[in-house]
């Protein structure tokens, strides 16, 4: 018996929605990556600690596509569609892993997003128990176009539609309501647009 398999079909759509609260975008800066990277190697990484710029701080947090707009990473939001999983019967994370992909611009897959930037200064508390200050820019409003790559044969247009939009009840970046270490996120929802 021979096995004859038909190529798997793929179809693409564009998904817009709007940000129902600010997004905190947080990429590792280069400073903490070479700490990371010294640590890692057997060196004794130290942090050197030179005054505070805010902007300077929140722009290396910043991420930015070739062209200098600001991004959230591709991956961000698919995380934030295939969550939504738990919130539908008949539905597992594990399909939809395979089954949906956010296209993203560049070497980073990033998403472009389009808002204000505005600093932010927060206090969280370093591991040792101490608060710090931290500058973070968070974008508001905002809103993106999520190019979606998606299997037909195990999702509809329709279904998957409802499925970001129940992604935006997660969140994507910083204190997202979605993130495992947080009890009191409200950042980074978002709802699809009406879709014509």
């Amino acid at each position: 018996m021979t096995i004859q398999l038909e190529p798997i079909q793929r179809q693409r759509v564009e998904i817009p929605i709007t940000g129902l609260a600010p997004v905190i975008p947080h990429k590792w800066s280069e400073k903490s990556l070479r700490l990371m990277r010294e640590k890692q190697s057997g060196k004794k990484a130290r942090a050197h600690h030179d005054a505070k710029v805010p902007e300077d701080e929140a722009e290396a947090a910043l991420y930015r596509l070739d062209d200098g707009r600001p991004g959230m990473p591709a991956t961000a939001f698919k995380a934030a569609i295939t969550g939504a999983a738990r919130m539908f019967e008949g539905v597992t994370m594990t399909a939809l892993k395979q089954a949906v992909f956010v296209v993203g611009d560049g070497g980073d897959q990033l998403v472009p997003v389009e808002g204000e930037l505005q600093l932010r200064e927060d206090t969280p508390r370093n591991s040792n128990g101490t608060a710090d200050l931290r500058y973070r820019y968070q974008i508001w409003p905002w809103r993106a176009v999520l190019t979606v790559e998606f299997l037909p044969a195990m999702i509809d247009q329709d279904s998957l539609v409802a499925l970001v939009d129940a992604g935006g009840n997660g969140g994507v970046g910083d204190w997202r309501p979605s993130s495992p270490k947080s009890h009191t996120g409200t950042y980074g929802r978002f709802a699809v647009e009406a879709m014509s």
